[in-house]
């Protein structure tokens, strides 16, 4: 298999266009998805300035370091059948009025226009940029969602014997304005979200699960044992990966919640922050394509290559 480091160990440059990573003999029992964050997309209505200098500066490059990210997983052999976007997939809101983003061209038209660039068609899950909690209430978030995205809060993609499962950890009390345990670092799901993610479970078919908050930052119980921690030790055996975001860095967080959870980079500090998974239907096992290229704990997969 022609990997990129392999590639730049032979030739000793980092500037080519590489078609891909991927090796492309045909197979009938595998395929391959993409995994990307925290995309962060603006637009012209965005006045910052963010917390750092580089926050600052990483916000005005979201677009052209997810067209470069996208123009790498477009050009994959074989192809990517999906992709997933593992939340804020824009960044916080111009408006607190609905009706603005139906009268306007707003940051969640040019996230819509981007992604519907990938070849593959790409599942979008929530991140906390995606709400604006008090300001605009869930509900009326969900709304938006659902009429310029077509998304629900939470849903599973069922593909070739596999679950992909984009749960949502901003429906629970601690993103209930004026309860108790409002809190919004830490991420919580809600009993009904979490009833539906143990059934889908139960099928025990083999599942991605995605959500944007790293567990360690997810409510351990919120209905007596009933938490997001507990399922998944529970389905340790059915859940292949777990896979995060919002910290906007490589980690390995292990075993330590039953199945392998990584937290993944944002394409908004590196267009090469994306992850290539070779899925095999006959052993139920996955690979993690270009994992040896990651930086751990930074912002960054090498070689990082400017946009």
């Amino acid at each position: 298999m022609l990997t990129r480091r392999r590639f730049l160990q032979t030739t000793g440059t980092g500037l080519f266009a590489w078609p891909t990573l991927i090796d492309a003999r045909p197979d009938g029992h595998t395929f391959y998805i993409g995994v990307i964050a925290d995309t962060h997309i603006i637009d012209d209505y965005y006045r910052g300035p963010e917390g750092s200098v580089e926050d600052t500066e990483s916000i005005f490059k979201t677009r052209d370091r997810l067209i470069a990210a996208r123009d790498t997983l477009n050009a994959l052999t074989p192809a990517l059948d999906l992709v997933f976007l593992v939340g804020d997939y824009f960044h916080d809101y111009p408006s607190t009025d609905l009706d603005f983003y139906f009268q306007h061209t707003t940051r969640v038209d040019h996230a819509k226009a981007l992604t519907d660039g990938f070849r593959a068609p790409v599942h979008v899950g929530f991140g906390n940029h995606d709400y604006a909690v008090p300001h605009v209430s869930r509900e009326a978030t969900h709304e938006l969602f659902r009429r310029k995205l077509s998304l629900q809060p939470y849903y599973a993609i069922e593909h070739r014997g596999w679950k992909f499962i984009h749960v949502n950890n901003f429906l629970g009390d601690t993103w209930r304005v004026n309860h108790a345990a409002f809190k919004k670092n830490l991420g919580s799901l809600g009993e009904e979200q979490l009833l539906w993610l143990d059934a889908q479970l139960s099928e025990r078919k083999p599942s991605f699960v995605f959500v944007h908050y790293p567990v360690s930052a997810i409510a351990p119980a919120e209905y007596a044992d009933l938490g997001l921690s507990a399922l998944l030790e529970r389905h340790a055996a059915t859940v292949q990966r777990v896979i995060s975001g919002h910290w906007h860095r490589w980690v390995d967080v292990g075993r330590q919640f039953g199945p392998p959870h990584l937290v993944i980079a944002a394409t908004r500090y590196d267009a090469d922050a994306y992850l290539i998974v070779e899925v095999d239907t006959r052993t139920a096992s996955h690979r993690l394509l270009n994992l040896d290229l990651v930086e751990w704990n930074t912002h960054f997969s090498r070689p990082y290559v400017p946009v």
